[in-house]
């Protein structure tokens, strides 16, 4: 099953730009300063900041809620300004974290503080060789998720923050953590309905690392090639049409319409059926639902972890009679996994999707690229 979800993060960013004042030793300036780094994609965060501390901002919708989580990015010895009664303080920056998610662990790579990592929800998913190497040492811990969430490990490792991945189907809660003093911090990339959106969720490890110069420079680089990619992609004159994923459990589930893989799709001059729908996470559809399209569609992606048509055949002999089969224009994420079958296209892709997009214009329109090899994506024989 692919990694979509069904909760939608909207946040108007908002960053302060008055000067910075001098404050005495032991007090903290409640004046906003220039941004360290401005959010321009994302929707679902915001950083402000103040002359000695940062503010984040995350609203919260799970379980019928529509409040704002509010947390105070603080160094180490200043106080908590005044009017911050019920924020999370998080001291920075942060020296050692626990992370959920495959592109939290991408987004600390790409901020050059993997080896901060110290925990992770599930080795399995895990590809950064940093990360990898501590669990084979011991450095890095697996604590579980949710509900099989290992408190008192999680505890005992004194993380400066534990990052979530925000589930509306999750029914575990963080409480006993925070009872504790340690913060837990929900980040929601996959709920950005465009992949520059989801890319930008690094600057929130920047904000948290101290590390903005350097993602500020790195996100630059990547925002410059997925648009110069999109010029491309978006203007091809012949735009094929795609299908998308494998039914799980007998429900297919296929990126909704205001979805950022939607969005990847039409930045690389694909034709999608379901590019109108409302959502940014997934459709929950039916075999007799996608058929009459996979039966009209040109390619066939992100059929998961298969690594033959004979494997997707296995599983229900009517895919055979699709298009895209029998032409073998079947594609998925293989091509970077390691021994423990873990894909880095869940990791590195997360945080540059300009090289998502290169692999998907090259699948789609031969010759627009130089032909240089697919970076994530493999032809499924």
């Amino acid at each position: 099953m692919t990694r979509y979800a069904f909760l939608c993060l909207v946040l108007l960013v908002a960053c302060g730009r008055t000067d910075r004042k001098a404050v005495s030793p032991g007090t903290v300036s409640t004046v906003a300063s220039p941004p360290k780094t401005q959010v321009e994609f994302a929707r679902g965060f915001s950083i402000s900041y103040f002359g000695d501390y940062k503010e984040v901002k995350i609203p919260n919708h799970a379980a019928g809620k529509t409040d704002t989580l509010d947390y105070l990015l603080l160094p180490a010895g200043t106080a908590v300004p005044p009017g911050h009664a019920h924020a999370q303080v998080i001291r920075i920056p942060v020296q050692s974290m626990i992370v959920m998610g495959s592109p939290h662990i991408a987004q600390a790579d790409f901020a050059g503080v993997a080896d901060r990592v110290t925990g992770v929800g599930n080795a399995d998913y895990v590809y950064c060789p940093v990360v990898r190497d501590g669990l084979r040492t011991g450095r890095v811990r697996q604590v579980g998720i949710e509900s099989s969430l290992n408190t008192e490990l999680v505890i005992s490792l004194h993380p400066g923050v534990v990052m979530t991945m925000t589930n509306p189907d999750a029914t575990f809660e963080y409480a006993t953590l925070t009872s504790a003093g340690i913060p837990v911090l929900p980040n929601a990339d996959w709920l950005e309905t465009t992949p520059l959106g989801k890319a930008e969720w690094v600057k929130l490890m920047a904000a948290l690392t101290d590390r903005e110069d350097l993602v500020n420079t790195k996100f630059d680089s990547v925002t410059t090639a997925y648009q110069r990619l999109a010029a491309i992609g978006s203007a091809a004159a012949v735009k094929p049409s795609v299908i998308i994923g494998l039914p799980f459990k007998g429900t297919w589930y296929t990126p909704a319409g205001g979805s950022y893989v939607a969005q990847l799709l039409h930045d690389a001059g694909a034709t999608y059926h379901w590019s109108d729908t409302k959502g940014s996470g997934s459709l929950a559809l039916g075999f007799e639902t996608v058929a009459p399209e996979a039966l009209k569609a040109d390619f066939w992606l992100d059929v998961s972890d298969v690594s033959s048509r004979k494997d997707i055949l296995s599983q229900d002999a009517r895919y055979g009679a699709f298009p895209s089969f029998r032409s073998a224009a079947v594609y998925s994420y293989i091509r970077r996994v390691n021994d423990r079958g873990s894909s880095d296209y869940w990791e590195s892709g997360a945080v540059n999707p300009q090289w998502v997009l290169a692999d998907l214009i090259r699948i789609l329109h031969p010759g627009a690229l130089p032909a240089d090899s697919l970076i994530y994506y493999k032809q499924i024989q």
